[in-house]
């Protein structure tokens, strides 16, 4: 590191004391731990560049604090540098961007597949939920946020991109070749198991899917069928917005979920009777898969008691976040509001709860422990690819059971 580099990094670390000091004797804040954190942490950036065994690159080591500040609210707040936020910039302003089809998240200290998108560039190369990514285009994702590495995955459409994988009860990466590509949003599959039983399995709650599940559901009735099974597995994707309205759908009554946070005005999104159009029976699939906009669906048909919700307990990631920039021209994705369940707990924390719990096909017993102890993943992820609806199918055949079990007794 140059002399006048040297100078700046010190200088800053001087401006950060002068700060929390002028700071703590005008009294502009009534938390004073905020200034003592200041204090430690231009403490700490004086100590490694006086002490450390070599000369250490400063840049660099005030990126991996921010970096590791960042991760440590939770997993979808992450930190950007200027040259990271510009290519972001740049690739959400290009119309010939693609992307992969992947929900992330972080486990192990490392970049976790939650959802793979069904007939996306990453299905197809055979990526599935539960897969970890050691790697993406050659940076390890051990120092990684999910922010880096969707700007990562993220590119020129029909560019590669190569991630090192690795799979269940495998120790070493499998190098894989993504490419990725404009994605187009997948259609809701439709298909009936008994004469008088739709099944709907919902691949992301894009913009626009209310509308079309409200078509289905209308013209299932027609038909004459009796009984619903909604399938979110493997659902990550999609506005809370779109959550609320796939929700009022089927709950006549009560309130779908509440958005809260530090800076953003408390919001109660209710059911709205004359927006419901399925009023049979209905169970809800879901599993560790299961992630975001989805959970809201699914926790407000729990908690209001409007069906079964059968199968393990889902991610936990319904929250929102917002994008602020620096004045160096980084760049923030804060976590700025969670959303709760209409029993009022964060479904952030804690997922969704089945009513009934059905295992299928989950990775190890403690492969839902991070490093902080579980606090921010606290579902398990359920390997999967493509998911037959079949009575092999455990979540799926203990849905069936309760349904009929259902008509009997209405008979």
């Amino acid at each position: 590191m140059n002399r006048a580099a040297r100078i700046g990094i010190l200088s800053l670390s001087v401006a950060i004391f002068c700060y929390a000091g002028i700071g703590h004797v005008l009294g502009r804040t009534p938390d004073d731990r905020a200034y003592k954190s200041l204090s430690v942490y231009g403490e700490v950036l004086q100590r490694i560049q006086s002490d450390y065994v070599d000369e250490p690159n400063m840049r660099l080591v005030t990126a991996g604090s921010l970096h590791g500040l960042l991760e440590s609210l939770d997993p979808q707040s992450s930190y950007l540098t200027p040259r990271e936020y510009t290519e972001f910039k740049q690739k959400q302003q290009s119309s010939g961007t693609g992307e992969t089809g992947l929900t992330l998240s972080k486990r192990f200290g490392y970049v976790i597949v939650i959802s793979v998108l069904p007939e996306s560039s990453a299905e197809k190369a055979g990526i599935h939920s539960g897969d970890i990514f050691e790697s993406i285009a050659s940076f390890t994702t051990r120092d990684m946020s999910v922010g880096q590495a969707l700007n990562l995955l993220n590119g020129p459409a029909g560019s590669g991109v190569k991630v090192g994988v690795i799979r269940r009860g495998k120790a070493e990466p499998e190098s894989v070749d993504l490419v990725r590509e404009k994605l187009v949003p997948a259609k809701t599959i439709v298909q009936k198991s008994d004469p008088d039983i739709l099944v709907l399995r919902v691949p992301s709650l894009d913009a626009g899917r209310a509308e079309e599940l409200r078509n289905k559901l209308q013209e299932a009735e027609k038909q004459g069928i009796h009984k619903v099974i909604l399938d979110l597995r493997a659902c990550g994707r999609g506005p809370v917005s779109e959550a609320v309205a796939v929700a009022r759908l089927f709950v006549p009554s009560g309130n779908i979920a509440t958005l809260r946070g530090q800076t953003v005005s408390s919001q109660t999104f209710a059911a709205e009777p004359g927006k419901v159009v399925w009023k049979g029976p209905v169970s809800v699939l879901i599993d560790g898969t299961t992630s975001g906009a989805p959970e809201v669906v699914a926790s407000a048909m729990v908690i209001n008691k409007r069906g079964d919700v059968v199968g393990e307990r889902s991610f936990g990631l319904a929250s929102e976040q917002k994008l602020i920039t620096m004045d160096d021209g980084s760049a923030l994705s804060l976590t700025v509001a969670n959303y709760y369940n209409p029993a009022g707990k964060p479904i952030l924390e804690e997922g969704v709860e089945p009513t009934e719990v059905v295992r299928a096909g989950t990775v190890d017993d403690d492969s839902d422990v991070d490093d902080d102890g579980g606090k921010n993943t606290p579902a398990k992820v359920t390997p999967s690819g493509p998911r037959p609806l079949s009575p092999e199918d455990p979540i799926f055949r203990k849905a069936l059971e309760l349904l009929k079990n259902s008509a009997k007794k209405a008979a």
